[in-house]
C-alpha cells in the first residue's frame, strides 16, 4: 500500500456525496440567513456601524479558530462525528442573533455563530476530500456550488420573511432547526476513510509528512484568490454606483454578474478539471479573473463592466475547490490539520479583502484599487503549477 492509499468501497459513494452536498447547502443557507438580516438585527440592537464591524471581525475571528479547532477533531474523533455536530452547533447558534437585545449578547451569539461555521467548513471540505476520492473524476467544485445554492435560497426565503414582518427571532429559530434537522439526517450517510498504518508502505519504512512549504504554498494561493472573491462580494455593486454612476438597482447586478457567473463555473469546473487537471485550472482561471477585473478598472461603460464581473467569477470558480483537494490529500492522517491551515488561510483572504480596498479607496478611486487583486491573481497564476506538486486525488 502506497503512502497516499485510502481504503473505500468500489463502488461511488453516492450517498455520502448526497450527503455532503447538503451539508454544503445547510452551511451557506445559515450564512444567507445571517446575512440577510444583519440590518434588521442592527436595528433592533442598537448598534452603530462601526460596532457592527467590530462585532464582523469578532465573528470572522471566532470562525478562524473554529477551523482551527476542528481540523485536528476530524482527524482524532472522525468526519461521522465532526460534520455532524458542527451542523447541530451552526443551527443552534443561528437562533442566537435573533435573540440579541444589545451589542454584547450579539457579540456571544456571533462567537457561537462563527465558530460553528468555522467548524463545519473544514469538517464538509474534509469529508468531500474523502467522498471524491470514490470517484474516477473530480467533483469537488459541484460541492462548493451547493454552498452558493444555499445562500441563493436563504436570500429568497429571508427577503420574502422581511417582507411579511415576520419576526427575526421566529425567522433564525426555524432556520436553525432546519439545520439541525438536515444535519441529523444526513450523518448517517457519511464516510469514515480507513487509513495505512505509519509503516504500511511497501517498503516498510515510516511515512514522509509533506512539505510545510507546500502547505503554506497552498495557504498562500487560497488567500489571494479568497481575497479577491472577498472584494467582489463587498465592492462590486459599490463599483457601478460610485464610479459608474448607476443607480441602486442597476448596481445590484455587478455582483448578480458575478455571483451566478461563479456558480455556474463551479458546476462546471469538475468536468473540465477531469481533463486539463488542478494546475491548470488554478492558473488559467486566475488569469481570466485577472483579465475580467481588469475590463472593470479600464472600462467605465455599464455593460462591459457586467461582463467584466462576470468573466472575474467565472475565473475564480475553480480554484479554491482545486486547493482544499490538494492539502486534503497530501497526508491522509492529517487531513483536517491540513484543511484547516489552508482553509483558514483562504478565509483570512476572504475577510482581508474588502478591508485593505476599503483603506485604498481613502486614497485613490475605487476601481483603482481593484488593482490588488488583479496583481493577486497573476501571482496566482505564476504559483499555480505549486499544485503539481501535490499527491494525485486517486
Amino acid at each position: 500500500m502506497t503512502a497516499t492509499d485510502v481504503q473505500l468501497p468500489s463502488a461511488p459513494p453516492r450517498a455520502a456525496r448526497v450527503a455532503t452536498w447538503l451539508y454544503f447547502g445547510l452551511n451557506g443557507f445559515a450564512v444567507g440567513m445571517w446575512v440577510v438580516h444583519i440590518p434588521s438585527i442592527e436595528q433592533k440592537t442598537g448598534i452603530t456601524h462601526s460596532t457592527l464591524g467590530l462585532l464582523l471581525l469578532v465573528l470572522g475571528g471566532a470562525a478562524f479558530i473554529g477551523m482551527q479547532v476542528a481540523g485536528p477533531l476530524v482527524d482524532k474523533l472522525g468526519q461521522r462525528r465532526l460534520v455532524p455536530a458542527a451542523g447541530i452547533l451552526l443551527g443552534i447558534a443561528l437562533a442566537g442573533p435573533g435573540l440579541a437585545t444589545n451589542w454584547w449578547t450579539l457579540g456571544l451569539t456571533l462567537i457561537l455563530v462563527g465558530f460553528g461555521n468555522g467548524s463545519i467548513d473544514v469538517g464538509m471540505n474534509a469529508q468531500a476530500v474523502v467522498v471524491e476520492r470514490g470517484y474516477p473524476r473530480p467533483i469537488m467544485a459541484a460541492f462548493h456550488a451547493m454552498w452558493s445554492i444555499g445562500g441563493a435560497i436563504a436570500a429568497v426565503i429571508g427577503a420574502a420573511t422581511l417582507r411579511a414582518d415576520v419576526p427575526t427571532e421566529v425567522t433564525l429559530a426555524l432556520s436553525g432547526l432546519l439545520c439541525i434537522a438536515i444535519a441529523l439526517a444526513a450523518s448517517r450517510f457519511l464516510l469514515e476513510a480507513t487509513v495505512p498504518d505509519e509503516e504500511d508502505a511497501d517498503d516498510g519504512a515510516p511515512r514522509e509528512k509533506p512539505p510545510a512549504k507546500l502547505v503554506w504554498a497552498l495557504g498562500a494561493l487560497a488567500f489571494g484568490l479568497m481575497l479577491s472573491e472577498g472584494v467582489a462580494n463587498d465592492w462590486a455593486a459599490l463599483h457601478f454606483r460610485d464610479i459608474l454612476d448607476t443607480s441602486v438597482s442597476t448596481a445590484a447586478f455587478a455582483y448578480g454578474a458575478f455571483a451566478v457567473a461563479m456558480t455556474v463555473g463551479r458546476f462546471l469546473t469538475d468536468r473540465v478539471a477531469a481533463v486539463v487537471g488542478p494546475a491548470a485550472i488554478v492558473r488559467w482561471g486566475a488569469a481570466m479573473a485577472a483579465v475580467g477585473l481588469t475590463l472593470v478598472i479600464v472600462v467605465p461603460w455599464v455593460p462591459v463592466a457586467l461582463v467584466g464581473w462576470a468573466i472575474f467569477g467565472l475565473g475564480l470558480a475553480g480554484g479554491v475547490p482545486q486547493l482544499f483537494t490538494a492539502a486534503g490529500n497530501l497526508d491522509p492522517r492529517s487531513s483536517g490539520a491540513l484543511m484547516a491551515r489552508v482553509v483558514g488561510l483562504g478565509y483570512v483572504g476572504l475577510l482581508a479583502g474588502p478591508a485593505l480596498i476599503g483603506g485604498l479607496a481613502h486614497w485613490m478611486p475605487l476601481n483603482i484599487a481593484f488593482i490588488l487583486p488583479v496583481v493577486l491573481c497573476v501571482l496566482t497564476f505564476f504559483g499555480g503549477p505549486i499544485l503539481k506538486r501535490a499527491p494525485a486525488n486517486r
